[in-house]
């Protein structure tokens, strides 16, 4: 019997990764690479696309480097339609880009205010929005956003950054209750801690006053804050930060996953700061259930 074969190729799987110049999306980029991953890390400067850069060439990574400002749906759709003509589909998106604000809602000014919603939750909405036609049409797909132990529990000075991540978290979960069965695109918050890296330098940058992040009767409040704050890092700083890497390999192992949840926390320290919030349907699943049951 004459048995012919054909050798069967396997289609590496296309990711296309936020904020990729530091932190958890420039881990990302190099886990996901080292694990069959075509990546296209994205950054909205790329001056600041070096580090990345020279990892690529140290370990002959499949990363293409691409600029992309999550504020702007221009330059989404721009990277969008890039990746398409090149490879015809996107298999994952992490939504990572995303920054830290501290400032009570008194003293932020409307510029900041738009700053925050736009760079954490906007973001997230418009690049969802543009990868979807693309999975709905290839009847697969996943979503995976970054988001924060702040978008399930409200932290004093953070309010304006957790009202963000509560709104990123509401409309995931409410986009996974339809797209997931219909379309098999699956959802996923990721909720990590404290992250040891440039993330929270960058929010003391950027919403400091004159090097303060509250003045007049908010200050004693704030110092307060802060003291608590230093006490639990110097107490249990193992235990409240973690890497960008470790953070990363969690958002791996959802991508890996055939029935991934649709939240989960990256740390004992963040599933312990969440419990009052997720005891009662840890990662999500049944939420969804319950949702889908009442409207579909």
């Amino acid at each position: 019997m004459n048995i012919h074969s054909k050798k069967l190729t396997i289609m590496k799987k296309n990711v296309l990764i936020t904020g990729t110049s530091t932190g958890v999306g420039f881990e990302s980029a190099i886990l996901f690479a080292k694990n069959n991953y075509k990546v296209y890390a994205t950054m909205r400067n790329l001056k600041k696309a070096d580090k990345l850069k020279q990892r690529i060439l140290e370990e002959n990574l499949n990363i293409e480097v691409l600029p992309l400002d999550v504020t702007k749906v221009a330059s989404i759709t721009s990277v969008v339609k890039t990746i398409i003509e090149k490879d015809g589909k996107i298999d994952v998106l992490v939504n990572n880009a995303g920054a830290g604000f501290a400032k009570t809602t008194e003293q932020a000014s409307e510029e900041e205010i738009r700053w925050v919603t736009d760079v954490n939750y906007h973001g997230v909405v418009f690049c969802t929005q543009a990868v979807l036609p693309y999975m709905r049409k290839q009847k697969s797909g996943q979503i995976i956003s970054i988001t924060s132990v702040g978008g399930l529990v409200g932290q004093p000075f953070n309010e304006l950054y957790c009202g963000a991540k509560f709104a990123v978290e509401g409309f995931m979960e409410g986009l996974a209750t339809y797209v997931s069965d219909a379309f098999n695109i699956k959802i996923t918050c990721v909720e990590p801690g404290g992250i040891a890296t440039e993330f929270m330098t960058s929010a003391i940058e950027k919403t400091a006053i004159k090097g303060q992040f509250a003045t007049g009767e908010y200050a004693p409040i704030f110092d307060r804050y802060m003291a608590g704050n230093q006490k639990r890092a110097n107490e249990s700083k193992e235990q409240v930060y973690q890497t960008g890497i470790e953070v990363a390999e969690v958002a791996l192992g959802i991508a890996q996953n055939e029935n991934p949840p649709l939240r989960i926390r990256t740390s004992q320290w963040a599933e312990d700061f969440c419990k009052l919030k997720t005891k009662a349907d840890p990662d999500g699943h049944k939420i969804v259930k319950q949702l889908q049951d009442s409207f579909l």
